[in-house]
């Protein structure tokens, strides 16, 4: 049914729990800041709304709950290269190394060392984060290729049911470039990029599998994902009537916020753990092929420019050792 174990994922989990809670604090922490900043902004709204009729506050606070909730948005948007190299890199390394039978630390040196790993193979944040963004494109082009490969073949009904799988996978394209970065790391690769390439045409000429296991990951995660919205519709209706001037829309906000907390933070790593079982163990013993690459090249621009800063990092490694 799927190539990878739960138990074994679950397991991952317990063993880097240092991790976890890491993780529960820093998006607990976003979940709970949009709702202060959201519940400051009407407040300030609904003193400003005070100077006019009742429908005028009433406007006011909503809108300063919107200013509130836009001006979060903005500065985390300034920390997602942070994000993505402290947190969730970091749990990736520590992820690979068990899988690969290595022992890691315990408690707070866990995520130390793990920072040092991605430091070791990423240099800079914003290094990481250009490999992120560009896998995703590159992603993108492989749904692409696989529904254009499905056009061609004369099965009635199958355009259709590939076209709910690449909507499966374009959601969990989330959890699939976390595992393109994670080759880097179980292959101790010295040019990211290079290894971001090989890892992509693996994952492209193993296709089918890859979708079959992302589909049901993706079942799996945004199923308990929408059983924790509905615990957490109650406690959040009850903080908006908190808030001065709640609108109604705020209990369903709140709650998507928290229940996105619980996703990020406790079953996506898990779903992480499961699809870097699948994908190492369905590339073990295979070299990429000369065929998928030129594919991949041919689909995406993003695909080119990885190829490019591979070679771009390797001449640079060589004329510094020049």
């Amino acid at each position: 049914m799927w190539d990878f174990s739960i138990s074994r994922g679950l397991g991952l989990m317990a063993r880097t729990w240092p991790f976890v809670a890491f993780r529960m604090v820093v998006y607990f922490g976003i979940a709970v800041a949009y709702v202060v900043a959201t519940g400051a902004g009407a407040g300030v709204g609904w003193g400003v709304g005070a100077f006019g009729d009742a429908e005028f506050q009433a406007s006011s606070a909503v809108w300063g709950g919107i200013f509130g909730f836009g001006l979060t948005a903005g500065v985390l948007y300034f920390l997602r290269e942070y994000i993505l190299y402290i947190v969730k890199a970091g749990h990736i390394a520590v992820m690979v190394e068990l899988l690969e039978g290595k022992s890691i630390p315990d408690g707070r040196s866990q995520i130390d060392y793990a920072s040092g790993v991605v430091k070791e193979r990423f240099a800079e944040a914003s290094v990481l984060f250009g490999v992120d963004q560009l896998v995703k494109g590159v992603l993108g082009a492989i749904t692409g290729l696989v529904q254009g490969i499905a056009s061609i073949l004369p099965i009635p009904g199958l355009q259709q049911i590939v076209g709910i799988v690449r909507a499966f996978l374009r959601i969990a394209v989330g959890l699939v470039d976390e595992v393109i970065l994670a080759y880097a790391i179980k292959t101790r690769s010295t040019n990211p990029w290079e290894s971001a390439k090989t890892a992509l045409v693996l994952y492209g000429q193993n296709y089918q599998g890859m979708l079959k296991n992302a589909a049901w990951l993706t079942i799996i995660t945004y199923g308990l994902a929408f059983l924790v919205f509905l615990i957490m519709l109650a406690p959040a209706a009850a903080l908006v009537y908190l808030i001065p001037g709640a609108w109604s829309a705020g209990g369903f906000v709140f709650a998507l916020l928290f229940a996105w907390a619980v996703k990020v933070a406790l079953i996506e790593p898990f779903a992480i753990a499961c699809m870097m079982q699948a994908y190492f163990k369905t590339i073990e013993g295979q070299n990429p092929d000369p065929a998928w690459d030129q594919r991949l090249t041919s689909a995406s621009r993003k695909f080119g420019q990885i190829k490019d800063k591979a070679a771009a990092w390797t001449a640079r490694r060589f004329g510094t050792a020049m």
